[in-house]
């Protein structure tokens, strides 16, 4: 199993949710790490919690000079990038024809765009130096249409394109490029907060942990170099999808 101490993540939408667990869990590998997300307060105690060195660069992801900002501030701080956790998101759920456009917009934006726009920045990197990953958090929504969450389904299909083309175009580059494809977490993101909703709802297989897909993410990062996981889709027990 390769080693991760020593190596430089930059993880996106680390204020909550998935990204704040993989950081954690990154962290205890010895990760150094460059984690960004709206709430500076937010990472600010996430990074006082963490033991390997650890910048935070706060950003809204919907400006897209925000993003164009990550990948060169990373390098300047660290001199290198290993890991590109592309995770900050946006959820939203209901009919088409109830539905604010300019919210889409938003999603599509932060779901869509940004990670495009992170990718194309990290990659040139990556290239050089010959190795790295890219993980991308998809979500079950972008393997099958999902009636009540059209919108966001759709993000996550346009990401799962998106995550299979450029894995090809890097083949012989050494850069592995995966997505994460969660089926309901019990966080922030769907809504659930209180701990003991999230352990219970957990322990009947009605969702997954951020924790839970965060050592997921850890997994993929840990294959012998000679394997890459295109997909990783994980659902609940009782999910019935």
């Amino acid at each position: 199993m390769p080693l991760l101490n020593g190596k430089v993540a930059l993880v996106t939408g680390a204020s909550s949710g998935i990204g704040r667990a993989t950081a954690r869990a990154l962290a205890r590998l010895g990760v150094k790490q460059m984690l960004t997300g709206r709430s500076e307060e937010r990472l600010k105690k996430l990074a006082a919690e963490l033991e390997p060195e650890t910048a935070l660069l706060p950003a809204d992801l919907v400006d897209p000079v925000q993003v164009d900002r990550l990948v060169p501030e990373t390098l300047q701080r660290f001199g290198r990038i290993d890991i590109v956790l592309a995770n900050a998101g946006i959820y939203i759920s209901g009919d088409v024809k109830d539905g604010d456009p300019d919210a889409w917009d938003r999603l599509i934006t932060t779901n869509v765009n940004s990670v495009f726009r992170l990718v194309r920045s990290a990659i040139p990197h990556l290239v050089a130096q010959g190795s790295g990953d890219i993980v991308v958090t998809s979500s079950i929504s972008g393997h099958q249409a999902i009636h009540w969450e059209p919108v966001y389904s759709a993000s996550k299909h346009a990401i799962q394109s998106f995550v299979h083309g450029v894995r090809r175009q890097l083949l012989t580059t050494g850069v592995r490029v995966g997505a994460v494809a969660p089926g309901i977490v019990l966080n922030e993101l769907f809504g659930v907060t209180d701990p003991a909703e999230i352990e219970q709802k957990a322990n009947a297989g009605a969702g997954l942990r951020s924790e839970d897909v965060a050592e997921a993410i850890v997994f993929m990062l840990t294959r012998p170099q000679n394997v890459t996981i295109r997909d990783l889709v994980m659902l609940p027990r009782a999910q019935d999808l």
